[in-house]
């Protein structure tokens, strides 16, 4: 209950209220369990989360459920499943060619038959051995696992114009599972993320929920052709942003570029008035900059924590990690 009370203070006001940022499990705690299952919610919990971060998909029934990606061939034994065999496809979603299996062609029945698996087996082998033993997620379940635990949830709402483009409507969906549990004023502990800009502009007309938008170090919102994710992370971008969001996610690489040498982001973001959280810690050094490797070994875990603490002093409000212990 205390650390939900201090994320619930943290996130009505401008200036920080805690000694570090934010950590917001992300999938969980994704670096030692499959990502996005209860497992890996449970342990990123017991590990001190402030904040556990679920991918919103949706099921051919209008359900919200909990994957990465609405592609379940690497994260689920879906391949393995004979029976669906003949719902392999080849879809465009938001300009990316892919095949495999896709959550918009299951029922929540059928997607629940599924079993996770960890989606990165060579770098995270020990994660292997929880393969198989767990069902997909739906979001009411999450929240369920938050509001139990007493932790906030950062749900990040995926390809919302794909799926209505399907005629399955995420944000309507999203907006009411939040009225019906309560989680629409702006003292919920939620944030909610997208990398799409009309789906938050919509949502802050129909709730005061939290917001925070995603950017990336290149391209930008697949709703808006028009606009990079350069141009929304200067001055003028940021108070655009301010006019719906109270938050920016920010590819780390936006806010140290190079080791020790930071731009100006997290300041101008806050004079903004935007509280900055930034994507992702991972501790193996395959997802590390060369300088905060240890060795060789692209699975081997490099200086993640002088990382983070570095990020810190740069006055970062809040850290996705992987790890959710190291950030404590």
């Amino acid at each position: 209950m205390i650390r939900l009370i201090l994320l619930t203070v943290a996130l009505l006001t401008a200036s920080p209220v805690l000694a570090h940022p934010l950590i917001i499990a992300h999938r969980g705690a994704s670096g030692e369990r499959p990502e996005h299952t209860r497992a890996a919610y449970d342990l990123a919990i017991r590990q001190g989360a402030d904040v556990i971060e679920p991918d919103l998909v949706m099921s051919r029934d209008g359900v919200l459920i909990v994957r990465h990606e609405n592609g379940i061939g690497g994260t689920t034994d879906v391949a393995d499943r004979p029976e669906f065999a003949a719902r392999r496809a080849t879809k465009t979603i938001d300009g990316e060619t892919l095949t495999g299996w896709f959550t918009e062609d299951f029922t929540l029945a059928e997607l629940k038959t599924l079993r996770a698996r960890e989606r990165l087996p060579d770098l995270r082998p020990a994660n292997t051995a929880f393969d198989g033993q767990e069902p997909i997620l739906t979001f009411d379940e999450v929240l369920d696992i938050a509001a139990a635990a007493g932790v906030g949830i950062a749900p990040e709402l995926k390809h919302p114009s794909y799926f209505a483009a399907l005629g399955l409507p995420m944000e309507d969906a999203f907006v009411a599972v939040l009225e019906r549990r309560g989680l629409t004023g702006a003292d919920a502990p939620v944030i909610v993320q997208c990398f799409e800009v009309g789906p938050l502009q919509r949502l802050r007309a129909r709730v005061a929920t939290p917001l925070l938008q995603l950017v990336a170090s290149g391209g930008g919102p697949a709703d808006r052709p028009d606009l990079t994710y350069t141009a929304m992370t200067t001055p003028q971008g940021l108070a655009d942003i301010a006019a719906y969001a109270g938050w920016i996610g920010t590819d780390t690489a936006l806010i140290e570029p190079t080791r020790g040498t930071p731009t100006t982001l997290i300041t101008d973001a806050h004079t903004a008035g935007l509280k900055v959280a930034a994507w992702t810690f991972r501790a193996e050094n395959a997802f590390l900059p060369e300088a905060d490797r240890l060795g060789t070994d692209p699975a081997a875990h490099g200086r993640l924590r002088e990382r983070l603490a570095r990020f810190a002093a740069y006055g970062l409000d809040a850290a996705f990690m992987d790890q959710p212990v190291l950030g404590r």
